[in-house]
């Protein structure tokens, strides 16, 4: 079974409803049952009880998404929530690097002791402490400068700056945001890909997918760049689906096809 965007969205939403000054369309999104009157949804096409959401002018009517644009809307709200989320992780990350360059010398001390504490039991276990290299990276990290540290927090709370823009940018549909992801995600993909060839994990080759899937998505679905028509190609289409919004609920066709079929 077909899944029905514009169904699903109004079960959620509920419906959008408008009354039309024009007479001729009036009439046909309009209809009286039983239980009173009922007027044609704008997003899914059923008639719903009771009185119209809003009324004025055809062409004035509320641009409610449809179809592949309420499809197009979910995906970017996905991507929206994962661009929320990683952006908050880094900042936490980024707090943390900073609170440990104010303290890095205790921290030191704290790690020294702690590890005298834990080389017997390694001993035991026949674990050599001194060649680990997990303690090998926690013990380089004690000979970064403080301003290597705070700058690389900085940088880190940047990144994470622009994550959560394009997350906020890619919830509100705005189109500067699918710009801005674009362009950022695009411009660490190199580094990604730098990293798998230095150690391959499950995680990094995800993330890896992940973005790429959402560059190639983006670019096409939005015409981005010049792609498929570019900007003018985009704003066409919805702008054409917005203006044969109330027409095309009220089951008239457009006006090409008006035509050819009078021909």
């Amino acid at each position: 079974m077909a899944w029905d965007w514009n169904r699903r969205t109004c079960s959620r939403r509920g419906h959008v409803t408008y009354a039309p000054t024009e007479p001729h369309l009036n009439e046909r999104l309009r209809t009286q049952t039983a239980l009173g009157e009922a007027w044609r949804c704008l997003r899914c096409g059923d008639f719903a009880l009771g009185g119209p959401g809003g009324s004025g002018r055809a062409q004035d009517a509320p641009s409610v998404p449809r179809g592949k644009a309420l499809r197009d809307r979910f995906i970017l709200r996905l991507l929206a929530v994962e661009r929320l989320v990683r952006g908050v992780l880094i900042v936490l990350i980024a707090y943390a690097v900073w609170r440990f360059s104010n303290s890095q010398t205790a921290v030191q001390q704290l790690f020294n002791h702690d590890l005298s504490l834990l080389r017997p039991v390694a001993v035991h276990f026949h674990y050599d402490l001194d060649n680990s290299p997990i303690v090998g990276s926690i013990q380089k990290t004690f000979s970064y400068h403080r301003s290597t540290l705070v700058a690389t927090a900085a940088a880190l709370l940047a990144y994470a700056l622009i994550e959560i823009v394009e997350g906020f940018g890619l919830w509100a549909a705005k189109r500067w945001a699918e710009y801005l992801t674009v362009v950022a995600t695009a411009a660490f993909l190199p580094l990604e890909v730098y990293e798998l060839t230095e150690k391959v994990s499950y995680l990094k080759v995800g993330t890896l997918a992940l973005n790429l899937l959402a560059v190639v998505y983006i670019l096409l679905a939005k015409r981005l760049f010049g792609l498929r028509g570019g900007a003018a190609a985009f704003e066409a289409e919805r702008q054409g689906a917005s203006l044969l919004e109330v027409e095309t609920s009220a089951g008239e066709a457009p006006a090409g096809d008006r035509a050819g079929s009078t021909a």
